[in-house]
């Protein structure tokens, strides 16, 4: 049997003053992560602005990662696109280079579209992949693409694609989904990412998270999954972090561990939070791990 997913990190991304990928500071990040517990790297997610990054420039970060010493078992590539022909290509990059995982979120421009056509969406990418297509996990975050991914539609693609659609990220805050979901496919590899359900996830055959808050939190999120037990210090500090925009909170909270202000950059259209926001969050986060886990 296959050893658990465990914690994966949702690798933010570093720009530097031109607005390039701090490539470098990435690497070094990721190898942060992973000597912090995390079992894995996602590259490209939400939290790293995927939606933001090129094609070429996922080509030269995964050769980064691989030549800096990053196993390719220790990466999984997100791939946050509308077109058949980009889904396709960004996956083949990363499966290419045998990454452990894609994660394929639902296109996401047309709105009000059917399980139909989401079904259809999906094939079209796994039949243009061919062969290499493997290990992909659905992302269900409606909050950003406005695509929830049904139940019926997940039993429909694992059935028709069983040697590639190998699980689910659920990243939809909804505990009454996750539950059912883990009840419904729990024989799948089922991620979560809104923390505040990952302890009661784990405890029902969850299999780990893909998380933006393991970017500066590892060791807490790892020991979640690994006993069950819950820990108000994570809970309450995602609501901190829910309170600003995330993607750059994240990035603050990077930029206070490290003390490299460099993280404090996003890509347009975002916005980095202020200097009084970075405040906030800085003194919530020292306040509540200061204390012992609840």
């Amino acid at each position: 049997m296959a050893s658990r997913f465990g914690l994966s990190v949702a690798l933010t991304t570093p720009f530097d003053a031109t607005g390039r990928i701090a490539i470098p500071l990435m690497t070094a990040h990721a190898r942060t992560c992973l000597d912090a517990g995390c079992s894995s790297v996602t590259l490209f997610g939400t939290t790293g602005e995927g939606a933001s990054v090129g094609t070429a420039e996922r080509q030269a970060v995964i050769d980064a990662m691989l030549a800096a010493g990053i196993r390719p078992d220790e990466l999984v590539a997100g791939v946050l696109v509308d077109a058949v022909e980009d889904a396709a290509e960004q996956s083949r990059q990363a499966l290419q280079r045998a990454a452990r995982n894609i994660l394929l979120a639902p296109p996401s421009y047309f709105k009000n579209v059917g399980d139909d056509g989401l079904f259809g969406w999906f094939a079209a990418v796994f039949t243009t992949l061919g062969p290499l297509a493997r290990g992909v996990l659905l992302y269900n975050i409606p909050s950003v693409t406005t695509v929830r991914l049904s139940l019926d539609l997940i039993g429909r693609l694992r059935e028709a694609y069983p040697g590639v659609v190998a699980g689910v990220k659920d990243s939809g805050g909804d505990w009454a989904y996750s539950e059912a979901l883990l009840k419904a496919h729990g024989d799948l590899i089922i991620l979560i990412g809104d923390e505040r359900h990952l302890a009661p996830a784990v405890r029902i055959g969850g299999q780990g998270a893909i998380s933006g808050m393991a970017n500066f939190a590892a060791g807490e999120l790892r020991t979640i999954i690994e006993s069950g037990r819950d820990d108000s210090r994570v809970e309450s500090f995602v609501l901190e972090l829910l309170g600003h925009p995330v993607i750059p909170a994240v990035k603050a909270m990077v930029a206070r561990q490290t003390g490299d202000e460099r993280w404090l950059t996003v890509r347009p259209p975002l916005e980095p939070v202020a200097l009084q926001e970075r405040q906030q969050l800085g003194a919530a986060y020292d306040r509540l791990f200061a204390t012992k886990a609840a």
